[in-house]
């Protein structure tokens, strides 16, 4: 999630400036980048405790030593440090002290996965002298909620209270999950609404190749992905489906007709966030919002709020893909390359659309419904999704052999869906993997998946 904005921003009065600005993300093809994104769990080794923010060896202390040993410029919040900013990415703190990633924009694969590579031998150099691992996995597996401390931002603390008044897991989301996500470019209106379409119809696939996340609170849940029944459990406002996307006039006015009408978490104002929780941001541009009535929203304010919009697709200035666990180095490359062999290659993104173009609405909620339990076991439309998987899988190879992206050995980017193609051809995500362990070799326990799935 977001740290504090910079500066209070451009004032808007007018849903046509939002629509504009909207509009304004759009950028030639030659311009399109990737931005990866992922999240990982920090913990103690001594007793695998998660690390809270002030302690000894905790959360601070690695932030403060990446800016020491790293050059990473710190960002404050009431005096603490809770983000670093270098080179154009950004490392970023989710409630329960996630260390996340927001990569740089780039060019190719090769170039994603090779600060991928960076910033974990980075992360390394500084926890192992501290006893510190971190853990690339959906769901948190050993601690109870109450059991995971608390970061200290502003916008969390509005967030703890809103979160059980609207869902039954939104505490469980900001605490004990983990994503990888990729952040993806459009030419236009037309090119963002199909992306748009076949990223939120396929993303059930992607939480199938991905699941992992089969424990809770030491044992298996009976879900594959718990971090994606979680979500369809948080917040029905601004989680799930958007049947409006395959619809006849989907575009920027009316994905910004439906955020205004998404309830806010906060405003920002002289340092310090502000609670206006439930109320939508329609309220905000009429200046009728309670407590800050006459107060003017600005872009900014825009921006911020639709970070707080939770689908598996969301837009912004760019397409964000958001559906899968937090996983290994192989799938935190595997991500992006899916979604980009199949966005980025107009032929592949075409063949994606066809696939899944007559996809009812029932379709698309039994998939949301039903993959976090069974993943590419899932019986759909005749076929189990392991089939659905593996067809997509030639989509986005496709995709990435036409961009001819190469390595220094001569390799193309292909070679990031390997470990999605082992998993396809299988039929067994991450997540079983690890039941088979915790059934066999851990004896009935999650303390060796720690040891053994560390980065």
């Amino acid at each position: 999630m977001s740290g504090p904005p910079a500066g209070k921003g451009e004032p808007v009065t007018d849903k046509r400036e939002l629509v504009a600005w909207m509009a304004r993300g759009a950028k030639p093809k030659s311009a399109f980048r990737i931005g990866t994104e992922h999240e990982k769990f920090g913990f103690h080794w001594k007793d695998l405790r998660p690390l809270a923010y002030g302690e000894p060896g905790g959360i601070r202390d690695l932030l403060l030593g990446l800016k020491e040993g790293f050059g990473w410029r710190v960002i404050e919040e009431d005096g603490n440090p809770i983000a670093l900013e270098k080179d154009g990415g950004r490392i970023t703190l989710e409630p329960g002290g996630q260390f996340e990633l927001s990569g740089a924009p780039l060019e190719h694969l090769h170039e994603t996965c090779c600060e991928v590579h960076r910033h974990l031998d980075e992360l390394r150099t500084v926890a192992e002298p501290l006893g510190v691992g971190m853990l690339g996995i959906g769901f948190q597996p050993k601690w109870r909620r109450e059991e995971i401390p608390w970061m200290p931002k502003g916008r969390y603390a509005i967030m703890r209270r809103y979160m059980p008044k609207v869902g039954t897991h939104g505490l469980d989301m900001m605490l004990r999950t983990c994503t990888i996500q990729v952040n993806l470019d459009f030419a236009d209106e037309a090119d963002m609404v199909k992306k748009f379409r076949v990223g939120m119809a396929l993303q059930p696939i992607a939480v199938a190749l991905f699941a992992n996340s089969p424990f809770v609170d030491g044992k298996p849940s009976g879900y594959l992905s718990y971090r994606s029944y979680v979500w369809n459990h948080t917040d029905p406002d601004r989680c799930g489906v958007l049947p409006f996307i395959f619809e006849e006039g989907m575009g920027f006015e009316r994905y910004v007709d439906y955020a205004l009408d998404v309830p806010m978490y906060f405003v920002y104002r002289d340092g310090r966030y502000i609670d206006v929780a439930g109320h939508p941001f329609r309220l905000f541009l009429e200046g009728r919002l309670p407590g800050l009535e006459g107060e003017v929203a600005t872009l900014n304010d825009w921006a911020d709020h639709l970070t707080t919009i939770f689908t598996e697709v969301r837009l912004k200035h760019y397409l964000e893909m958001r559906g899968a666990d937090g996983g290994p180095w192989r799938e935190l490359c595997g991500l992006p390359a899916f979604w980009t062999g199949l966005l980025y290659h107009e032929a592949s993104l075409d063949a994606a659309w066809q696939l899944c173009r007559d996809w009812t609405l029932d379709d698309h909620l039994y998939l949301r419904a039903e993959v976090p339990r069974l993943a590419l076991r899932t019986p759909f439309r005749g076929r189990l999704l392991r089939d659905w998987a593996r067809e997509v899988l030639e989509l986005a190879a496709e995709g990435l052999e036409a961009r001819s992206y190469t390595d220094l050995d001569g390799n193309d980017e292909r070679q990031y869906l390997a470990r999605l193609f082992e998993i396809a051809e299988s039929g067994r995500c991450p997540a079983e993997e690890k039941l088979e362990a915790y059934h066999g070799r851990w004896r009935r326990s999650v303390d060796p998946l720690f040891h053994e799935y560390a980065y």
